[in-house]
C-alpha cells in the first residue's frame, strides 16, 4: 500500500516533502511497528544534523547579495573583454558570464532568472533571434549544478556521506567540458545564422572593466580557492563568500543598501527551508527504503540486465531523464540517491563522485524539459518569449548535455581526476 500512496500523492503534485513524510507515516502504521512514531521527530531532526547543510542557505544568501550588489553587469563587462570581439560575441559573453555566475550562485533556477533579465534584452537589441537568446541563457544555467559551488552537490554529498569539498572538485572538469560543448554549439549556429559581428574593447575600456570586476571575482576565488587549498570547508567558504559579497556590494560598488538585508534574509530563509524540509522528510522516508529492501530488489533487476557499469549508467540516465521531467531536480536527488547509490557503488564499483556528477547533471535537465520545466518557464517569463519558441532553439544544447553525460558515464577519470 505504501508504494501506491507514494505514487498517487506524487502524481497529484503534493509537495515532495509531504509525500515522503506521509508515506513513511503510513508505512509505520501498516507495518504495525508503531513504536517508531516515538522517534519520528528525532529522525527528521537528525537528518539535518550535518554541518555541510549550512552551505545551502549561505550560498543562497551569497547569490542574493551578489544580485543586489550590482555584480552581474560587471561580470558581463569582464566577459566582453575576452570574447566580445568574435562574431556572435554577445552569445559567447552570455556563456562566459554564466560560467562566472555558476562559480558564485550554485543554483540553476536563480542563475537563469538573473541572466535572463541581464542578457536576453541585450541580445535581442543586437539582432539575435529572441528564441536563441533565451535558449542560450537557459542552457547556461545548467552550468550551475556542475561548476562548484553547487547546491545539488552539497545535498548529494550529505546523502552519500562523502566530503562536499571533493564533490565540488569533481565537477570542475565536467563543467569545463559542458561549457566547451555549449561554445561549439554557439559557433556552429553562428555560421548557419550569420550572427552579428562583435567588437573588441579598447585597452582603456578593457582596463576599466577589469578593475571594476576584480572585487566581484574575489567571491569565486574565495569559494574555489579556499576549498582547493584546504583553507576552508565548503560551509566556511560559503560564509566567507557571503561576507565578501556584502562588503563589495555595499562599500565598493555602493549598489547594495543595508536596509534591503531583511528582505534578502527572508527570501533566503524561505527558499532554504523548503530544501531542508525535504532532506528532513527524506530521513524518515529512509525507513521505508531500508525495511522494504528496495535497493537490493532493484539491484537484482538491474544486475540481471547487465554487469557492465557503463550500461548501468546509461539505464540510470534514461530513467532519470524521465524522473527529471516530472519532479524538481533537488527533490529527485533526495529521492533517488538512497536507492541508486548503493547499487552503483556496491554492485558496479562506480565512484560516488562520478555517480553524483552524472545524476546531478541529468536531473537538472528537467529544469528545461516539459511538463515541469521550471527553468524553461522562468526563462520564458523573464524573456517574454514562449516556452515553445525557446525549445526550438534549445535542442542543440540539450543534445550536447546528453553527449557530455555519455562521456562522463564512460570515462570515470573526467570526474575523479583532481580528487
Amino acid at each position: 500500500m505504501s508504494p501506491v500512496l507514494f505514487l498517487v500523492t506524487l502524481f497529484l503534485s503534493v509537495p515532495v516533502a509531504i509525500v515522503l513524510g506521509v508515506t513513511a507515516t503510513w508505512y509505520i502504521w501498516e507495518s504495525g511497528n508503531i513504536v517508531l512514531y516515538d522517534s519520528f521527530a528525532q529522525k527528521m531532526f537528525s537528518g539535518l544534523e550535518n554541518y555541510g547543510l549550512l552551505a545551502i542557505p549561505l550560498f543562497m544568501l551569497t547569490g542574493e547579495l551578489m544580485n543586489e550588489g550590482g555584480m552581474t553587469r560587471r561580470l558581463v563587462a569582464l566577459a566582453r573583454i575576452f570574447v566580445g570581439g568574435f562574431r556572435g560575441g554577445l552569445a559567447y559573453i552570455n556563456l562566459l558570464t554564466n560560467m562566472f555566475m555558476a562559480a558564485i550562485i550554485g543554483s540553476a533556477t536563480a542563475q537563469i532568472a538573473v541572466m535572463s533579465r541581464a542578457m536576453v534584452p541585450a541580445m535581442k537589441q543586437e539582432g539575435y533571434e529572441k528564441g536563441f537568446a533565451a535558449a542560450t541563457t537557459a542552457a547556461g544555467g545548467l552550468l550551475a549544478p556542475v561548476i562548484p559551488p553547487s547546491m545539488m552537490f552539497v545535498i548529494f554529498g550529505v546523502l552519500a556521506q562523502i566530503p562536499i569539498g571533493e564533490m565540488f572538485i569533481s565537477g570542475i572538469l565536467p563543467g569545463l567540458l559542458l561549457a566547451g560543448g555549449f561554445a561549439l554549439v554557439i559557433t556552429l549556429i553562428g555560421w548557419q545564422q550569420h550572427f552579428p559581428k562583435g567588437h573588441w574593447m579598447t585597452s582603456r575600456e578593457a582596463t576599466h572593466a577589469l578593475v571594476e570586476a576584480l572585487p566581484a571575482l574575489l567571491i569565486p576565488l574565495a569559494i574555489i580557492g579556499g576549498i582547493l587549498f584546504g583553507i576552508t570547508t565548503p560551509t566556511e567558504s560559503a560564509a566567507v563568500a557571503s561576507l565578501i559579497a556584502f562588503l563589495v556590494g555595499w562599500l565598493i560598488y555602493g549598489d547594495l543598501k543595508p536596509r534591503n538585508l531583511i528582505e534578502m534574509f527572508k527570501r533566503t530563509a524561505v527558499n532554504s527551508a523548503m530544501i531542508l524540509f525535504m532532506i528532513a522528510a527524506a530521513s524518515v522516508f529512509g525507513w521505508v527504503i531500508i525495511y522494504e529492501e528496495i535497493p537490493q530488489q532493484l539491484a537484482g533487476l538491474v544486475t540481471a540486465l547487465t554487469a557492465n557499469p557503463f550500461l548501468f549508467l546509461l539505464i540510470v540516465n534514461v530513467a532519470l531523464l524521465i524522473v527529471g521531467m516530472v519532479i524538481d531536480g533537488i527533490a529527485a536527488i533526495i529521492l533517488v540517491t538512497p536507492i541508486l547509490l548503493p547499487i552503483a557503488t556496491g554492485f558496479y564499483d562506480i565512484s560516488p563522485y562520478q555517480f553524483g556528477v552524472v545524476v546531478c547533471l541529468n536531473l537538472v535537465l528537467g529544469l528545461l524539459t516539459p511538463p515541469v520545466g521550471i527553468g524553461l518557464y522562468i526563462s520564458a517569463s523573464m524573456s517574454e518569449v514562449s516556452p515553445g519558441t525557446i525549445l526550438r532553439s534549445l535542442w542543440p544544447f540539450l543534445i550536447t548535455v546528453w553527449l557530455v553525460l555519455i562521456l562522463l558515464s564512460y570515462f570515470p577519470i573526467l570526474s575523479t581526476l583532481f580528487i
